[in-house]
């Protein structure tokens, strides 16, 4: 049985395909490097979906002012040593975190102010807008068509390598494609390991829509948990800095599958940086935090 890696991106138009790949192999190598763990790499196959929903890519070669232009590409990290955390922050997100969910969530897990967040994601966020399109049994719409092609391309990689040892990488909007492919499209197909980064999975619409998933697919009964095609680690990275991740405690929110797998939290600093400006959500500095290393090491390394 070979290993194999995944990857799938997250939210907004991106560069091609094999630029995105590069990126995140440069990361993870130089990940390697400052984590002084060295290990040889499998495959590595990457889902890209931004196609499906923007028309062309975007490129460092475009002009500046174009809504195509590349602003953020690969860049090693400005930071030689590991940067402190601050635990009182982390307690201050758990506090508000407890104080949101009540505001927002009934105990069902129905939304309280659905036009809230329905107004949020389409200010916001266009691409899960496409992708939250509902009614699509009755009135089978265009973004009914794009959501199926995006969840498509996930299904397609995974089904290729059924017969392998995968590691599956999403990345923010990417981990909600995957928790839905892995818990109602391709259950079959087993995956060793499911790592999160920058995941909005934790905000109450997100919760929300998937316990009505569950609910509708499982004769009404919701469970929130990990997805039972997941056979041994759903690893989370969050940075508290990341508006996409601030919830950065999964653990609390989904319990374990059939098979043991609870999500297991890691609260990493993020060092990605361009041009002295600072993203804590991206994927880029995600992949070489020595904590996603030493969970690849692991996943590699284990026979």
């Amino acid at each position: 049985m070979a290993k194999v890696i995944i990857a799938i991106h997250g939210l907004r138009n991106k560069p091609p395909k094999e630029v995105l790949k590069q990126c995140g192999l440069l990361s993870i190598k130089e990940g390697m490097e400052y984590s002084n763990i060295q290990f040889d790499l499998p495959k590595f196959e990457m889902v890209y979906w931004a196609d499906i929903l923007y028309d062309k890519p975007l490129s460092l070669e475009e002009d500046p002012k174009s809504p195509y232009y590349l602003d953020e590409t690969y860049t090693p990290s400005p930071v030689k040593k590991k940067p402190k955390q601050n635990p009182l922050r982390y307690r201050m997100i758990l506090f508000l975190k407890k104080i949101i969910y009540a505001i927002f969530l009934k105990h069902d897990y129905k939304l309280r102010f659905p036009f809230v967040s329905r107004n949020f994601i389409h200010n916001n966020f266009k691409d899960l807008e496409v992708y939250f399109t509902k009614g699509c049994d009755n009135n089978y719409t265009i973004n009914c068509e794009k959501r199926d092609r995006i969840n498509g391309r996930l299904v397609k990689v995974l089904e290729k390598h059924k017969e392998d040892d995968i590691l599956l990488i999403a990345h923010s909007m990417g981990t909600i494609i995957a928790f839905d492919v892995l818990s109602f499209i391709s259950t079959q197909v087993k995956v060793n390991t499911f790592i999160t980064i920058g995941s909005p999975l934790g905000a109450p619409f997100v919760i929300s829509r998937i316990a009505q998933l569950y609910k509708s697919k499982h004769q009404g009964h919701i469970k929130l948990q990990t997805p039972e095609s997941v056979v041994k680690r759903w690893c989370n990275f969050a940075d508290i800095r990341d508006s996409i991740a601030m919830d950065y405690k999964l653990s609390d929110d989904f319990k374990e599958n059939s098979n043991g797998v609870k999500v297991e939290d890691f609260v990493v600093v993020n060092t990605y940086k361009m041009n002295g400006k600072a993203n804590p959500h991206k994927s880029i500095g995600y992949l070489r935090t020595p904590e996603f290393i030493k969970v690849l090491a692991d996943f590699i390394n284990d026979k």
